[in-house]
């Protein structure tokens, strides 16, 4: 199957204490040199506690962040990190926050002609003509278009904000959280209208989200990150179902599930790493029940199981 998208050791740097004069008096790594590929027409999700790179990950591959190093590749070419609207054309992104997204004081209908204007340079007739075909494929009323924002609700900014990306014509989707801001009942309509859309537009997607239960309803595969490194990448249901990183673990049993008690990890470390001060060897080693001594010093590299899975561990389930 084509690789619709490929990241070859992407990573990213902060600078700390920037000053007027003179270097930054730290720096922080928040995305590790990552490599992985997504196939055509496949979703794959990223998961992964706060503060672990998925969001700094997700802007880097649309353009709102500049990469540190390594290299962004769609359909077998680089992407020229140099032209924003190279990255518009390809690949686009669709926000946690459906409303704050949204330009408060232009209407819907300038928010839709925005990218088709600027990207494709379409006539006023050609706008029309997609903004109907794209809210239609949306399930919006086309006289939506002359309100403004704050007279939707979430789940219809929501839609709004799916449009935008469509207008763009990219054929690849980078969804941040799109349903965690939605009430329960709006996300299952959300995450349907993203599944029929995914088949009619021939569309790629990652699906970026803290909720276990949604990702794998959702993904084909998934990619679990930890302090900015992939630790498991595998068929959904298996990573789920039965993980190999202990961080993997971690995350499934503490996923809240209906009649089971709510139980914190007991006896290790339960925050991250210091970013200022981080680890020398594997990053999870002090929250880990399955650490060796050569943790401590060895960071394990991503290497395939034997199976269709790859993980980073040095003694894994």
């Amino acid at each position: 199957m084509t690789n619709a998208l490929k990241v070859s050791e992407l990573s990213k740097t902060f600078a700390v204490g920037k000053r007027l004069f003179g270097p930054p008096q730290a720096h922080v790594r928040a995305v590790q040199p990552v490599t992985l590929t997504v196939r055509k027409g496949e979703t794959l999700g990223i998961v992964g506690e706060s503060g672990c790179g998925k969001s700094t990950l997700a802007r880097m591959l649309v353009g709102l962040l500049e990469p540190s190093g390594g290299q962004i590749e769609i359909e077998g070419e680089p992407l020229d990190t140099a032209n924003p609207a190279t990255f518009g054309r390809k690949i686009q992104y669709v926000f946690q926050d459906p409303i704050s997204s949204l330009n408060p004081r232009k209407t819907i209908r300038q928010i839709m002609e925005a990218p088709l204007r600027h990207l494709h340079g379409m006539s006023k007739e050609r706008r029309a003509r997609r903004i109907s075909e794209i809210f239609s494929a949306v399930n919006l009323r086309e006289d939506f278009l002359d309100r403004y924002p704050h007279e939707f609700s979430g789940g219809q900014a929501q839609r709004i904000g799916i449009g935008r990306a469509l207008a763009a014509d990219a054929r690849i989707l980078i969804l941040d959280e799109p349903v965690s801001a939605l009430d329960v009942s709006v996300q299952a309509q959300v995450l349907n209208l993203l599944s029929d859309l995914k088949a009619k537009f021939d569309l790629t997607y990652l699906f970026i989200s803290h909720d276990l239960a949604v990702v794998e309803a959702v993904s084909d595969r998934v990619a679990v990150l930890y302090f900015g490194s992939v630790v498991e990448i595998g068929p959904a249901e298996q990573v789920f179902s039965k993980p190999r990183h202990p961080y993997t673990k971690l995350l499934a049993d503490s996923a809240p599930v209906v009649g089971r008690p709510l139980t914190a990890p007991e006896g290790r470390e339960t925050e991250l790493p210091d970013p200022l001060n981080p680890p020398g060897g594997c990053a999870f080693c002090a929250r880990c029940p399955r650490a060796l001594n050569e943790c401590a010093t060895e960071r394990p590299a991503l290497a395939r199981d034997g199976s269709n899975r790859m993980i980073a561990c040095l003694n894994p389930y």
